[in-house]
């Protein structure tokens, strides 16, 4: 199930079409620039955390680079 679905008809097909390009990245994990694995996920807004190594970091809002 794609996280758009949620809204059902609501918004409009073009604006739930933008916003799953902006919240499909930004769940899935990152690659860590610190120990090179794929385990940072977002804490909060702009703040990153590496699940693998325990380093965090700050970064854009929805997306680390």
């Amino acid at each position: 199930m794609t996280t758009t679905k949620r809204f059902g008809a609501r918004y409009g097909r073009k604006t739930r079409a933008k916003f799953a390009l902006v919240e499909a990245p930004m769940r899935t994990r990152q690659k860590c620039p610190h120990c090179n694995k794929m385990g940072v996920k977002r804490v909060a807004l702009g703040i990153w955390e590496c699940r693998k190594c325990h380093v965090s970091m700050t970064g854009k809002a929805y997306s680390l680079q």
